[in-house]
């Protein structure tokens, strides 16, 4: 057989062919055949023998896409255990109720979602009553990343349990009263059901993927047995178009995490239109997740499709179903028999003579209604084989139609998203096709009823047998507190004792400290060291050999640097969370470690580092998520500021952070300028977050790579330090050049590296100028600000309090010049509590490469361009002459 004309050189080239003639013999067979019965028989046949290599086990690429049909056939379909006419009892009571919650809630205003619960009913009901364990067995259970817009469905749930009471259904969205429901499942406002906030798209499927990851790292460390618990993420189809819903489908296939499972419900439909108009969504996700080494398993059709498949003997139908866009499949949920006929089955002469076997009864239940994800059957099917699958994670792409069971005004319609009620006789209907005792009589005062068969009913007693025999209610949020010993003073006594002559950066005293801590007998395994591939950069080697890269594989080679003493180290019990380049992974990751004290009962301590551009400025909102899932752990933005970086450029160049950070309640911020304030940062944010009494924030530290002598702490700084200001010197404290008597006087304050700017404006103020300067240091400007709202608040309750920042400044007459390397607006925070003259400096504008010494005059943030501002906001004051500033600018060449 010859070559094809042009045919391009391939792989299979460059292997040696050990026989050419029966090579040549099966490509004449598939010749043979296409011309024989067409090349659709030769396509199948193909398609067939790789479907037959890939289930074999031999080493080929694998299939991308499938037929558009369901991969379990109704023949295989396992037995249903569950009482069927049980369970849709259950399932009509939780659409109805949660349609009557989003409908009665909008005469307030306050809005909901009706459509995306009503199309995913089935999907949450079949796992609820046969597959979601709860946390009474083990104290873990499974993980439930419910869909945003699902959670009317879930509340009505609970109402039928008797976990929430029909007043709390009718102060959904509306929380201030205290006795209300969060839109969304936000764990923050309430506390004791929602794990794990979803609505802010996209990081729902990852954060799931790196919380299976994180139950294999508490596994593999003998750290807790999760072995049992499994994580299930619900997604919507739309949704995957964020990038982070996609971005750790590699790691999760890698490292072989088949204790994860999404559930993808396909109602082809996104808040305005159609998901993929001109394109099939299902299809692509299938690639997309075949690609990236995921099982999948696709529940498209409800088994009225049994007989439409069993009669296509020429494969006619699964053609069609492949080529007919998700948009125009849409449009034949909402139209009749007759349009059907003729735009679906008129395609062809072999459809046509298909449909012409069916009635329209068949037909309208078909197109309309019958999907794989509206049937419990086939859901508990693609539930059972999802959990008996080894080696992969999986995906299973549902088919539904968004509104299914709110009516013809609903279902399919593209603006249903944004359809916040249903009318008293669309109610009816509805409760007409569900089967639900509620007479014409409870609509009586125009208000649609909630519905309850009881709390000794038939139906609450099955729902809550199976969910005894499932390890309790779900989904649930179980905290089990464990107050974590405090570590040994001698790991914080290297920081407070300073660094002699030795310089060392604040970024390398924060890495030392933790490595200190890490060996503690109690408390070192559970810290959580977690890096975006930069851990070289931030000192971290050190920690390679002693605690290890975590790997599920452990380490399969012999490393190019293992004759060094600081080698790259993997291990399967390994402590140290490396993520490569992926800074919304390291935050996943994080947020897994943060909450595991409340997921697993296991008090975990996470500290996350990374450039402290590529933190709040990238991340934010997974920083919102971590606060909403009520997370604990240190985040650590190293080479901070906009100045210490050098040669970076813009991109690199963080000078907003802090501002990001103040934002949120529950982020508290430092800006440590010293090795000790770090050591007495760290001592009292263990305490805060994992003491007896703890409390559900996180902390924000920015540390410095611009090596500097650490000086030893002073004798009763540590409230200051941990309050946000105190005074680290005087003017009198000047061994050399102290300034006369009667010599004006400013107060320097300032935060992180900005310290030794200030320090030596200090000196030259005294030499040069006979001003007489003391210097602060404000370890906090966000943590002054809190205090200072607080005692904002608690005046309009008739209490009086003075924030710490005045209190501190009690007394002081000269004015005050803070300095950052941040924006001013990060000093600013606290300006109008400073009863002082207040100014500040900072770096506003783009950063740019140049040395620390040129970034920082270009800025106006060194000591020279300190000493004349200090000047002309003393000149202002009259208490130094005008000409002063003038010639200060010259001599520094300004």
């Amino acid at each position: 057989m010859s070559d094809p004309v042009g045919k391009l050189p391939s792989e299979l080239d460059q292997l040696p062919d050990r026989d050419t003639e029966e090579t040549a013999e099966w490509a004449a067979s598939l010749d043979a055949v296409a011309q024989a019965a067409g090349t659709r028989r030769a396509e199948y046949l193909l398609r067939r023998t790789l479907q037959h290599a890939e289930a074999a086990g031999l080493a080929l690429p694998k299939l991308l896409e499938t037929d558009y049909v369901n991969t379990i056939p109704t023949a295989a379909e396992p037995e249903f255990p569950g009482d069927e006419e049980m369970e849709a009892k259950i399932t009509a009571w939780n659409r109805w109720n949660a349609a009557a919650m989003v409908t009665r809630g909008s005469k307030y205003g306050v809005g909901g979602h009706i459509a995306t619960f009503a199309s995913a009913a089935w999907l949450y009901e079949t796992g609820f009553q046969h597959f979601f364990r709860g946390k009474e067995a083990d104290g873990s259970g499974d993980q439930l990343y419910i869909q945003g817009h699902a959670s009317p469905g879930i509340y009505a749930r609970a109402f039928l349990d008797g976990r929430i009471s029909e007043q709390q259904l009718d102060n959904f969205r509306q929380e201030s009263g205290g006795n209300g429901l969060p839109s969304y499942p936000h764990p923050r406002r309430l506390p004791w059901l929602w794990e794990f906030p979803t609505v802010s798209m996209g990081l729902g499927p990852l954060s799931a993927i790196y919380q299976a990851r994180f139950n294999r790292y508490l596994q593999n460390r003998s750290i807790k047995d999760t072995a049992n618990s499994h994580v299930w993420a619900f997604l919507g189809d739309g949704e995957m178009d964020e990038p982070e819903s996609t971005a750790a489908l590699a790691l999760a296939s890698r490292e072989q995490l088949d204790n994860l499972t999404f559930v993808i419900n396909c109602n082809l439909q996104r808040l305005d239109g159609p998901v993929r108009a001109n394109f099939r969504v299902v299809q692509e996700l299938e690639a997309q997740f075949r690609g990236a080494g995921w099982n999948v398993i696709k529940s498209l059709w409800g088994s009225a499709w049994d007989e439409l498949f069993q009669l296509d003997t020429t494969g006619a139908l699964v053609r069609r179903l492949r080529e007919v866009p998700d948009a125009q499949f849409q449009t034949y949920a909402t139209r009749d028999v007759a349009y059907i006929r003729r735009h679906f089955f008129g395609a062809n002469a072999e459809l046509v003579a298909l449909g012409a076997l069916l009635s329209d009864a068949k037909i309208a239940e078909c197109f309309h209604s019958s999907r794989g994800g509206h049937e419990p059957r086939k859901v508990y099917a693609a539930y059972k084989a999802a959990l008996e699958h080894k080696g992969a994670p999986t995906v299973i792409l549902a088919q539904t139609v968004k509104g299914y069971t709110l009516g013809a005004g609903f279902e399919s319609k593209n603006a249903n998203h944004q359809m916040k009620k249903l009318t008293i006789d669309e109610f009816k209907d509805m409760r007409d096709l569900l089967g639900l005792p509620i007479p014409d009589s409870a609509f009586a005062d125009g208000q649609v009823p909630y519905g309850h068969p009881g709390a000794n009913s038939p139906e609450v007693q099955y729902l809550n047998e199976r969910r005894a025999a499932l390890g309790g209610p779900a989904p649930a949020r179980k905290v089990r507190h464990v107050a974590l010993p405090a570590p040994a003073d001698r790991s914080f006594a290297p920081l407070l004792k300073g660094s002699g002559k030795q310089e060392m950066a604040t970024t390398m005293a924060f890495v030392r400290l933790v490595k200190d801590l890490m060996r503690d007998k109690e408390t070192g395994k559970r810290w959580v060291p977690i890096v975006p591939d930069e851990a070289r950069t931030f000192g971290m080697e050190s920690l390679f050999p002693s605690a290890g890269i975590y790997s599920p594989l452990g380490q399969t080679y012999e490393p190019v640097d293992r004759d060094q003493l600081m080698y790259y180290k993997e291990a399967k019990d390994g402590q140290i969370l490396n993520e490569g380049i992926t800074e919304a992974g390291a935050m996943a990751d994080f947020i897994a470690a943060c909450t595991s004290y409340a997921t697993h009962g296991e008090p975990m301590i996470p500290f996350y580092i990374f450039y402290s551009m590529f933190g709040w400025q990238r991340t934010a909102d997974q920083m919102w998520q971590l606060a909403d899932q009520l997370g604990k752990g240190f985040i650590v933005g190293a080479t901070a500021g906009r100045t210490t970086l050098t040669g970076e450029g813009l991109q690199h160049a963080d000078g907003h952070s802090h501002l990001i950070a103040s934002t949120n309640p529950a982020s508290l911020n430092y800006d440590p300028a010293f090795a000790y304030e770090i050591a007495v940062i760290v001592k009292d944010g263990l305490r805060r977050m994992y003491g007896e009494q703890p409390e559900d924030v996180f902390y924000y530290l920015t540390v410095y790579n611009e090596p500097k002598v650490q000086p030893a702490m002073p004798e009763g700084v540590e409230e200051g330090i941990l309050k946000g200001l105190y005074r680290f010197n005087t003017a009198a404290d000047l061994a050399e050049a102290a300034p006369a008597a009667d010599a004006a006087k400013i107060q320097l304050m300032a935060s992180g590296t900005a310290i030794h700017w200030i320090l030596e404006a200090q000196k030259l103020l005294a030499a040069e100028w006979n001003v007489a300067a003391d210097v602060w240091s404000a370890t906090s400007w966000g943590e002054l600000r809190r205090d200072a709202l607080e005692c904002d608040e608690a005046l309009l309750r008739g209490e009086v309090r003075t924030p710490y920042v005045t209190r501190a400044l009690e007394g002081v007459t000269s004015p005050v010049l803070a300095v950052s390397d941040w924006m001013r607006q990060v000093p600013d925070q606290i300006s109008q509590w400073v009863e002082q003259d207040y100014t500040s400096l900072g770096t506003d504008g783009f950063g740019l490469s140049d040395t620390r010494e040129g970034a920082r005059r270009h800025f106006g943030v060194d000591a020279q361009s300190i000493v004349v501002a200090a000047l002309a906001q003393l000149a202002r004051r009259g208490e130094v002459p005008a000409s002063a500033v003038k010639e200060a600018r010259e001599r520094y060449g300004l």
